[in-house]
């Protein structure tokens, strides 16, 4: 065959950003078959998935946005190796294309959004092609609220996301709301709301402590019940958005300012996605 010119390799690396020696490769070990190198590079792509799927991918890039009715929250990750990677432009323009692909297909799940196709290319190849391009391993996370009003925020530089689930449209609350949590990182809305599996660690956790110190030696079961439960209560007050202390005025709770902006006015839900 003839030699593989430079355009045809910046051909190639303009359509899957991989480098330009993958790219010469590619096309040499295709004979030039622009398509085949395509594959070629996918291919490579998956190998060297397997070859880091036991690396972890502590780094990336977080998007939080909404539809344009409000209605919806999308918090799309595309989590990479290193911050070398993270840091760069084009990786988050790549993350932002993804996220706005998840809004405006109104995906649901990781899976749906890797089925979606942008310019004639599933996210899922998309993805594919960045990993063979970059060699690093790249795993991408999804979360979804739906409600009345939700309000979505993005912390530091892509490395936090939050949406919040509101009955009703309160654009500000909502902002302090999702600031608040990636301050505080509740595990609930209220008491009521925090899984049964999570209050009976806490409890067990709690109990075993109290066991194992030597002031509590030789007291009655019924004692140390009583006190683990009051100290689910704290934790309940500490760990639960509503009860938290507002981190704009201490002097009040999270629930009593949400009933200072509108007595009618409720938390449904929020999600916090965050790196690391």
């Amino acid at each position: 065959m003839s030699a593989i010119t430079a355009a045809e390799i910046n051909k190639l690396r303009q359509a899957t950003g991989a480098g330009m020696m993958d790219c010469r490769k590619a096309l040499t070990e295709t004979n030039g078959d622009f398509e085949a190198a395509i594959d070629w590079l996918r291919k490579q792509g998956q190998k060297v998935a397997a070859k880091r799927s036991d690396r972890e991918a502590k780094e990336g890039v977080i998007i939080a946005q909404t539809s344009a009715d409000n209605k919806t929250g999308f918090v799309v990750c595309i989590s990479c190796e290193t911050d070398f990677v993270s840091k760069n432009a084009e990786f988050v323009a790549f993350a932002q294309t993804i996220a706005d692909a998840a809004v405006a297909n109104n995906v649901k799940t990781v899976d749906e959004l890797n089925a979606v196709s942008i310019n004639g290319t599933t996210v899922a190849d998309m993805i594919n092609d960045k990993l063979a391009s970059i060699g690093e391993k790249i795993a991408v996370k999804l979360e979804r609220v739906d409600a009345p009003y939700v309000a979505s925020y993005i912390h530091g530089s892509y490395r936090m996301g939050v949406l919040v689930g509101l009955s009703t449209e309160a654009a500000e609350l909502g902002r302090d709301l999702a600031m608040q949590i990636a301050a505080m990182n509740p595990v609930a809305v209220d008491p009521e709301s925090v899984p049964a599996e999570t209050v009976a660690r806490e409890r067990a956790i709690i109990i075993d402590t109290m066991k194992e110190d030597p002031k509590m030696a030789g007291k009655p079961e019924e004692m140390i019940a009583k006190i683990a439960e009051g100290k689910i209560a704290a934790f309940f007050k500490e760990q639960t958005l509503l009860a938290q202390s507002f981190v704009k005025d201490g002097s009040k709770t999270v629930g009593d300012h949400v009933k200072s902006v509108g007595a009618d006015i409720k938390v449904t839900e929020f999600k916090r996605v965050a790196l690391g």
